[in-house]
């Protein structure tokens, strides 16, 4: 059909339907939604077409043409609705506009009955031709192996014989311009969101897949399942792309079916209505899938940060929505703490800076968001803590009465972390209706990817003693870090990458200031304070005084700590009490 029309000099146009990303010079580049003009579709998987001035090849899977070709068709259609021609001096313009645009939503829908019939046999044929022969073979397939390569497949092919049960139904078939489906995109929109869970999981099917292929059964048995099953000369992973591209394919059908629909046509309204239904399912499974290729990100900074304890971040959280460093009260103790609070789905997490190192974290904890509400408050003195507030606002547990007490350097600060909450309250709904969740296999897979990056570093990723991480910083606003509407999470973490190796001196030093235990040559313990115990000043006297006995000792008596001292204690104090190290 595309080599008929460009042969007879008709201008073919297409609409891009993913984006193709290319550094060849004679490919040609676009984004999801452009058009392109069609000028040679000889070869039938690389086409050659042209965008403004640039013209290259391009893959013909990645754009599906236009059905209604003709030119100043849509203009005529416009000008009808608009009322600009006038029925009394050019009818005979007139009754042409109306009957090109009805043969045009005629050639929409038929164009969607056809692609949904095509599809319904494709998912007949991945059902019965491919899942149900691997069944078969236990030897050759597990259970889990066969959920990772084929998801919920069936779950999609009840769906759609279900939707088109009910398309046929509305159907015309002697006037295909006078159906009215758009009622049944409305009908059946809660049915869609089962996309979701398959285009999250086809990026493990893909690498389950490859694995498989690996071995020359695995090839032979899928040919001899395709060969049996009397299907087209597709792989199996190309049959396996066919959901994905036909959810991301109704907004664009629903689109052109929307312009050559009279705004007086019954379905006029209706076809609006499943349009931007549409629209917002596919948003949110890109959004979905996205966000589960940033979980390696997630896991590479938890393996950054020092003394880690409890639950792995992924096993509850997907998003890192919000990070800024705020001063924090907790109630129980009611000291006043400066912490980087990271905030994900689900939880928040609280760090420290090293003292020295300020691009180290230690962990500190975490807060539980889905036991906490937040509560605005205004600028005053609190009754719970007796201190005075300002740009403050609080998490109160409603089930323990725990409050936690946040005060923001800047208002604007406050109202970003206000929203930002809000917004992690409504990830977190949307997420359960739609049963978003990373499963075990994406994190194992995100676990095997941090060893493989320490391996290429020669680093230990362990828990107890990993390398330096900064905290994620926008460049333009230091101190308050945010994931924005035009900047992606994993550019957000690739500022956190670290742009020096960590010094000895300095890592061992910032260790002796978190507190512990240091085991002396002569086998008597050096205790030194940690901070969560008891607030302990350093003057800078005592500082400088370490740091100059330091290199006394390892220049010139060749010991190794330099706090190691014969006849020598510390005394720091702090609130009229004494703390002796040594």
């Amino acid at each position: 059909m595309t080599m008929i029309l460009i042969s007879g000099g008709s201008i073919v146009s297409a609409e891009a339907v993913w984006d193709h990303v290319t550094m060849a010079n004679r490919e040609l580049a676009f984004k999801a939604g452009d058009v392109i003009k069609v000028l040679d579709a000889s070869n039938k998987d690389w086409w050659w077409g042209q965008i403004d001035d640039e013209e290259g090849w391009f893959p013909a899977s990645f754009v599906r043409l236009w059905v209604n070709q003709e030119d100043g068709v849509e203009e005529g259609t416009s000008e009808v609705q608009n009322g600009h021609l006038d029925p009394s001096t050019d009818c005979l313009c007139l009754s042409r506009t109306l009957q090109n645009r009805d043969q045009m939503r005629a050639n929409v829908i038929n164009e969607i009955m056809s692609t949904e019939r095509h599809y319904i046999k494709h998912l007949k044929d991945i059902c019965e031709g491919y899942l149900k022969q691997c069944r078969k073979r236990r030897d050759m397939f597990s259970d889990e192996q066969l959920k990772v390569i084929f998801g919920n497949i069936e779950d999609i092919y009840r769906f759609q014989m279900g939707f088109v049960r009910d398309l046929e139904k509305q159907y015309n078939n002697e006037d295909p311009h006078l159906s009215e489906i758009g009622p049944c995109f409305l009908e059946h929109q809660d049915g869609f969101w089962i996309y979701s869970e398959y285009c999250n999981n086809h990026l493990d099917a893909c690498m389950e897949l490859s694995k498989l292929m690996k071995d020359g059964r695995y090839q032979h048995f899928f040919e001899a399942c395709r060969l049996l099953q009397q299907m087209i000369d597709i792989a199996i992973d190309g049959f396996l792309l066919t959901p994905v591209q036909k959810i991301c394919k109704y907004p664009l059908q629903l689109a052109e079916l929307l312009k050559y629909t009279a705004q007086d046509h019954s379905d006029y309204r209706y076809v609006a209505a499943a349009l931007a239904v549409m629209r917002n399912v596919t948003q949110q499974i890109n959004e979905r899938k996205r966000r589960l290729e940033n979980i390696d990100k997630i896991a590479q900074w938890q393996a950054s940060v020092l003394d880690w304890e409890g639950d792995d971040i992924l096993d509850r959280s997907s998003e890192l929505i919000y990070t800024g460093e705020m001063s924090w009260i907790y109630q129980p103790y009611g000291r006043n703490q400066q912490r980087v609070f990271f905030l994900f789905d689900h939880q928040m997490v609280l760090c420290k800076k090293d003292l020295i190192r300020r691009d180290i974290l230690y962990y500190k904890g975490r807060i539980d968001m889905d036991k906490y509400e937040v509560v605005d408050i205004e600028d005053g003195r609190d009754d719970d803590f007796n201190v005075s507030m300002k740009n403050a606002f609080k998490l109160h547990n409603k089930e323990t009465e725990e409050i936690h007490l946040f005060f923001a350097k800047k208002l604007e600060e406050k109202l970003r972390w206000l929203r930002a909450f809000r917004e992690e309250r409504k990830m977190v709904q949307e997420d359960e209706k739609i049963g978003f969740e990373i499963s075990e296999n994406q994190k194992r897979q995100a676990a095997m990817t941090v060893r493989k990056v320490s391996k290429q570093k020669g680093v230990s990723y362990s828990r107890s003693v990993p390398p330096a991480y900064p905290p994620p910083q926008d460049p333009l606003n230091q101190g308050q870090y945010m994931v924005t509407d035009g900047i992606s999470q994993s550019q957000v973490f690739e500022f956190t990458e670290p742009k020096r190796s960590q010094s000895p001196f300095w890592q061992n030093f910032s260790r002796l200031t978190e507190g512990g235990i240091i085991k002396q040559k002569g086998g008597t313990d050096l205790y030194y304070v940690r901070d969560d115990f008891c607030s302990i000043d350093l003057t800078m006297g005592a500082f400088l005084f370490c740091i100059l006995f330091y290199f006394l000792r390892r220049f010139f008596l060749a010991e190794k700590l330099p706090c190691e001292m014969s006849n020598t204690s510390f005394f720091l104090h702090k609130d009229d009490r004494c703390f002796k190290i040594g």
